[in-house]
């Protein structure tokens, strides 16, 4: 499981992480549909926070916050045009919910002050970098998927 691995890679700053398991998110989302890529992000932060002990503790509220927003801003960003917006900007929009959903619940629960949204532009960053190469790995799946599905062109593989 992506989320148990990622646990054990350290973190040059807390919360910021690459978020390997939302390419299989975007995978679901491309290949099955919004209400089967919310049904795996939401096991993904249960049993995520099962396996590594966190369940009902504030990290596990912070994952939910942020894949209830991302999942949401999802469920609008597959609505606008294919030609224009795909896994990658898909990748980048989700990102940047999931770091403002946590950023919300930090302020509201956890750091009752202001001085956590200095934070911003370092989430800001991290959102972008991870979101875009993340956004280019679920590209790329995707892309190899098709091509192994295309059926072979006409005198392919006869000889």
């Amino acid at each position: 499981m992506l989320t148990v691995a990622e646990a054990a890679v350290p973190l040059p700053l807390p919360g910021v992480k690459p978020g390997l398991a939302n390419i299989i998110t975007l995978v679901v989302l491309a290949r099955w549909g919004w209400r089967e890529a919310v049904w795996v992000a939401l096991l993904r932060v249960l049993v995520g926070s099962l396996l590594l002990g966190q369940f009902l503790a504030p990290g596990f509220f912070l994952s939910l916050a942020g894949s209830l927003l991302s999942m949401v801003v999802l469920g609008g960003a597959v609505l606008l045009p294919d030609r224009w917006f795909g896994p990658v900007s898909h990748s980048i929009l989700a990102a940047f919910a999931h770091i403002a959903g946590q950023l919300v619940v930090a302020r509201l629960w956890l750091v009752p002050h202001d001085g956590v949204f200095y934070l911003v532009p370092v989430f800001a960053l991290a959102a972008t970098v991870f979101g875009l190469a993340n956004g280019l790995i679920a590209a790329r799946l995707l892309q190899e998927e098709l091509q192994r599905s295309a059926p072979a062109p006409a005198g392919e593989g006869q000889g």
